[in-house]
């Protein structure tokens, strides 16, 4: 339902204006809890997976680019709002300077258990401790593109809902199954029971070249990676039954995680 809006202070409105991830999430209250999405693609590949929006929210220069996306939300459910503000109330609002299209507050959907996650997986990725939105997006879409079938969380990681993670994900958050776990020992011992062989990307001495046949050759594999800098826990290096490296010229000794999960995902790809 398209409607212009001229308050800064419509209720409608308060989850664009600032809430912190705590207050969205819905950890300080009860209710959904909501996440931002940010662009046509992104918002389109969350409807596509079931992820339904609260509210939409343009600059009224955006609204005939974005009318297939309005159209799209009134055929289902026609009471959600479809908000519209001039630059001047939009900026207010948002506090952004550049727009590229709609934003949208939608539901956060709930976490599938991790063991669901397993049935039928045979390459999965374990992200440990990654706290970078940038990064947490981009291996998103790395694994999307180069076929990853599930990826565990441990709870320190950024949250792949977060606004900028999703959006430089392009939206593949929505395709690729995740949920989170305690720990990489959580995870672990998980995979372990399903069978699966798992492999630390770690600058450890005893580390296997990338491309060694030990690693692709498993039909059910795991990849456990860490965060920028610190890498993995040396404890979770110990609990994988290989680690590797990808061999490296110049002197220089890693890649961005980011990076390093793109070659990662294409050279450990099931054959």
């Amino acid at each position: 339902m398209l409607e212009y809006v001229h308050d800064i202070h419509d209720p409608r409105l308060a989850p664009f204006a600032g809430m912190r991830d705590a207050q969205l999430r819905g950890d300080e209250g009860a209710g959904p809890g909501l996440f931002i999405g940010e662009s046509d693609k992104v918002i389109n590949r969350a409807l596509d997976a079931g992820v339904w929006p609260s509210c939409l929210f343009m600059e009224e220069k955006w609204v005939e680019k974005t009318r297939p996306l309005i159209d799209r939300i009134d055929a289902v459910d026609p009471a959600v709002p479809a908000l519209v503000a001039s630059r001047r109330v939009f900026q207010a609002v948002t506090g952004y300077e550049v727009t590229r299209g709609a934003i949208a507050s939608l539901v956060r959907p709930p976490l599938p258990r991790a063991s669901e996650l397993l049935g039928g997986a045979n390459r999965v990725v374990v992200l440990e401790d990654v706290m970078n939105a940038t990064n947490i997006g981009a291996i998103f879409r790395n694994a999307a593109a180069l076929g990853i079938d599930a990826m565990l969380l441990t709870d320190r990681c950024h949250d792949p809902l977060y606004r900028r993670a999703a959006r430089v994900s392009m939206g593949t958050v929505f395709q690729i199954p995740w949920t989170r776990v305690k720990t990489s020992e959580d995870a672990l011992a998980l995979l372990e029971q399903r069978g699966f062989a798992t492999v630390a990307m770690a600058l450890v001495p005893d580390a296997l070249p990338l491309d060694d046949p030990r690693l692709a050759g498993h039909g059910k594999l795991a990849i456990v990676m860490g965060t920028e800098g610190d890498g993995l826990a040396e404890g979770t290096v110990d609990a994988c039954d290989f680690a590797a490296v990808i061999p490296m010229a110049h002197g220089v000794d890693s890649l961005n995680v980011a990076a390093a999960t793109a070659v990662a995902f294409w050279e450990l790809r099931r054959r």
